[in-house]
């Protein structure tokens, strides 16, 4: 049964011009039929090379507003409605004004886990694996770093020739991690080098082995000589690492880290949603998509 309905998505995708993009914290069966799987901005930049005229993002929506700020002539859908980001919820474009204000002379950073709408009033935007060179290449020595207080302060120790604001958001997935748990995990596997997200409090980076992006997460345990680590980052990358790595034994940090948006997409919404049954359209004024690409296009000139 599940091979037949991966078989009718992939030939209803090409039958009806459509490119599969999944997050890499989808599931391992939504993976298979994805043309592309990756981090949230690697995505969004393969999606505006392709010919398809229909883009279907697997992931939450201010993924999918970011394919559609760099695709804008895409029909870009996001592959269930209700999956949204709480980080990038957590301050809205009044707010942020208002901090503006409050520190005019601050260069404002935002992580790319942000709103269409928050990003206009961003100057540069940074992914966690190209945050630290891009903070470090810019003009200014004051930062507002937004929304992740635990990325920021990452970022800061790092980049202590620079004066940083952080404020208080965070990924409600990643802050389940403690430095407990990593003290319990090293007891049950004491051979095993741990790997964490900088979303994870200060508290768990500084007990890692190692500290980047998933995607990082994932080449340093497909290149390390070690046997056997600890995933400090969404759990279904301890599960994508296993079928990648089966010579190597993979370990949850903690079992709750789970991103419950993010598993909302079910192999069936993504036949749905190919069907015309399912889905939801990004729509975004031309104004809103303007304003948003220019802290994105000076990432990349940066990165």
């Amino acid at each position: 049964m599940l091979r037949d309905i991966q078989d009718e998505i992939i030939r209803l995708k090409k039958e009806k011009d459509f490119c599969i993009l999944a997050h890499c914290y989808q599931s391992h069966d939504i993976l298979e039929i994805a043309d592309f799987v990756g981090d949230s901005f690697a995505l969004s930049k393969e999606a505006a090379k392709q010919s398809q005229k229909n883009i279907l993002m697997c992931g939450v929506r201010f993924m999918a507003e970011t394919v559609k700020i760099l695709a804008p002539e895409k029909n870009v859908v996001l592959s269930s409605a209700d999956a949204g980001c709480p980080m990038a919820e957590q301050l809205d474009a009044p707010t942020l004004r208002e901090l503006k204000k409050m520190y005019p002379d601050y260069t404002v950073v935002a992580y790319i886990n942000t709103t269409a709408e928050l990003k206009t009033e961003c100057d540069v935007c940074v992914t966690s694996a190209s945050a630290l060179d891009i903070v470090r290449k810019l003009d200014s020595d004051k930062i507002l770093f937004i929304p992740d207080i635990n990325l920021g302060t990452f970022i800061k120790d790092n980049v202590p020739e620079k004066e940083f604001k952080l404020i208080h958001g965070g990924c409600p997935t990643h802050v389940r991690m403690s430095a407990e748990h990593v003290k319990t995990a090293k007891k049950a596997h004491p051979d095993a080098l741990v790997l964490v997200h900088p979303e994870c409090k200060p508290e768990v980076t500084a007990l890692a082995d190692y500290v980047g992006s998933t995607s990082g997460i994932m080449k340093f345990a497909k290149q390390s000589d070690k046997k056997e680590f600890i995933i400090g980052t969404e759990n279904s990358i301890v599960q994508h690492l296993q079928f990648d790595c089966p010579d190597k034994m993979f370990y949850p940090l903690s079992k709750d880290c789970v991103c419950h948006n993010m598993k909302l997409t079910t192999l069936v919404d993504v036949l749905n949603c190919l069907k015309g049954t399912d889905g939801d359209v990004i729509e975004m004024s031309e104004e809103t998509r303007l304003k948003a690409k220019k802290c994105i296009d000076e990432m990349l000139r940066l990165g």
